[in-house]
């Protein structure tokens, strides 16, 4: 079911791209009918949790998703690619809800529409247990404008890593570049609209969670409906007030907040028909429903997929007790993640508990028969600390060089999602890290090795700095892995931060895949040598870089193996695990 946390993967682990659904797609456009069942509670959570924010939880918002989904069903059979149902899908989602509000423009707001406007915002604090700044960031949805709240419902999705930037930028019909422009200002609304949540809650330094005394005589009349004009007059007051203002201490970027949030899930009792949508059989035929769709949904069965109950008639009702556990939150590691170093303003929080640096390496144990097992390996997959400045790497062993051949790579490099590199021989290569939040910001979706033949170790790691070091010159901590001022390209929890260079020692053949989503980065692979390696490692703050290396090859056949790493070809290079320990 593809609802969920980053690096595009659902609730309990669901790859969501439309390429793992292909046979399932086609399988409904052919008929189907346990196909179209799968597809449509599969992709369900998707939808509601677009409209439901991008509508703030309007009453609006349970016919917007119906008409959705009717019309994607009955235009499944014109979708001549079924890679790219998840585009297609979030295109027809915006246009329902552009079209709604069109229909709406000239209407009056019906009574009782400020309290409905209010459920998305609550619902998603109480169902995802959010709390502090990821409750503050919930709430705050709710005083943006409803052009504003469609771009946040789906950049919500792309820092969650449900969503790519190319799909948000389609999905609203505009280019990336005009896409950056709209998500930095929206961006900056939203932590106006933080202000105004903090200050209306008194959370402010030294003020014991009392609310402004000033603060109380300027919302004397207002009815608490957050809008427009109310907006301006609380931050023309937060800005003008120094009690209030003080509520921006140490507040962290949205989108760091928002890395590995599951989707909110389908409401208890949550209904959708999607045979009639409250018509006859008559009346949507006459919509244009093909005969092969409505003889599917028409036909007396009950199915049972993902968590709803397909009945008879084709209505989709939600099945989920209402006192199952919600979902767990995929919170960000900050250690694993760039981040300027502490008492800077703005800079991300620290990880609540530090994560141990790599051990040495383990020695094989022994089996019940008293042989040794012959080890393999061992996977770098705690988050580790930078060394300090000045600390010289240990001595880099030196293992056989007969020559590597890199294929399949093109000349600009490993620049965008599904390009690949195949790498061959025996020896070094060079992996060169290029992070580009200022393009892209967001969860990071690491790069994975797959079809491994014989050996390969991760046996060092230079360039001058980690990807997290503050970058030279810099007055606001802005590193390689981003900054307050563009964003932060976030790893996922538990990955080890990367270095500008890092080294590896192969003997065999191994496939190396550029995953790229959300956040935007490229790879640029070179064969290297034992010497060109050292030389790295050992150039430090004398030469004008920030850090000396650091080696991790012990000379055994138990030196680190790189994260994401297996012997199988999964379809898709993505969903390959960051505990990669392989068998020899």
């Amino acid at each position: 079911m593809p609802s969920g946390t980053g690096g595009h993967r659902g609730i309990g682990g669901t790859y969501v791209d439309g390429r793992q659904w292909r046979s399932i797609i086609e399988g409904a456009q052919a008929g189907d009918r346990r196909a179209l069942d799968e597809l449509v509670a599969g992709w369900l959570p998707l939808v509601y949790n677009i409209v439901g924010r991008a509508l703030n939880g309007h009453a609006d918002v349970d016919d917007v998703v119906q008409e959705t989904m009717l019309r994607a069903v009955d235009h499944l059979g014109s979708l001549r690619d079924p890679d790219s149902f998840r585009s297609w899908l979030v295109a027809i989602t915006m246009r329902q809800i552009r079209e709604r509000s069109r229909r709406r423009t000239a209407e009056p707001l019906a009574d009782g529409a400020g309290e409905q406007a209010a459920d998305f915002a609550e619902l998603t604090v109480l169902r995802l247990q959010l709390e502090g700044q990821r409750r503050e960031v919930a709430e705050a949805v709710r005083w943006l404008d409803d052009e504003d709240r469609q771009l946040l419902s789906l950049w919500w999705l792309e820092v969650a890593g449900e969503l790519t930037r190319r799909e948000l930028a389609a999905a609203v019909g505009i280019s990336r570049q005009h896409a950056a422009v709209r998500v930095q200002r929206m961006k900056q609304r939203l932590e106006i609209a933080r202000d105004i949540v903090r200050a209306l809650d008194g959370h402010h330094p030294g003020a014991g969670n009392s609310p402004c005394p000033d603060l109380r005589l300027v919302t004397a009349r207002w009815d608490g409906r957050p809008d427009s004009v109310w907006r301006k007059r609380l931050a023309r007051h937060i800005r003008g007030c120094a009690y209030c203002s003080g509520a921006r201490e140490a507040v962290v970027p949205a989108e760091r907040l928002l890395v590995g949030i599951a989707l909110v899930p389908l409401p208890v009792g949550f209904t959708l028909s999607l045979a009639f949508g409250g018509k006859t059989a008559v009346a949507a035929t006459s919509v244009g429903w093909s005969a092969k769709v409505l003889g599917l949904l028409t036909k007396p069965a009950v199915a049972v997929t993902a968590g709803a109950t397909l009945a008879a008639g084709g209505l989709y009702v939600v099945t989920r007790a209402p006192d199952d556990p919600p979902p767990a939150l995929a919170a960000p590691t900050a250690a694993s993640t760039a981040r300027p170093p502490s008492g800077r303003t703005g800079a991300p929080s620290a990880s609540a508990t530090p994560s141990p640096s790599p051990s040495a390496s383990p020695s094989p144990s022994p089996s019940p028969s008293k042989t040794r097992v012959q080890l393999y390996g061992t996977v770098v997959d705690a988050v580790d600390s930078a060394p300090a400045a000045s600390a010289l790497p240990a001595a880099l062993p030196r293992r056989a060089e007969k020559g590597v051949t890199a294929t399949g790579a093109p000349a600009t490099g490993l620049t965008h999602r599904g390009e690949t590199v195949t790498l061959s021989g025996q020896g070094y290569f060079r992996v060169r890290w290029q992070v580009l939040p200022q393009q892209r910001t967001g969860a990071l979706l690491m790069p994975t090795w797959t079809g491994l033949s014989g050996k390969l170790f991760h046996v060092a790691s230079g360039g001058g700095h980690r990807m997290d070091d503050v970058q030279s010159g810099s007055t606001d901590g802005t590193t390689w892995m981003g900054g307050p001022s563009v964003g932060y390209a976030v790893l996922p929890s538990g990955t080890q931060q990367m270095w500008q260079n890092e080294y590896f020692w192969i003997d065999g053949t191994v496939t190396l895949h550029q995953n790229e989503g959300p956040a935007d980065y490229n790879l640029f692979v070179q064969t290297s040598t034992w010497d060109k390696v050292t030389e790295d490692i050992r150039t430090g703050p004398a030469q004008g870089v920030i850090r000396y290396g650091l080696v991790r090859d012990n000379g055994e056949d138990t030196a680190p193996v790189p994260q994401y790493l297996t012997r199988s070809t999964p379809a898709d290079p993505a969903t390959v695990s960051p505990r990669s320990q392989v068998t020899s």
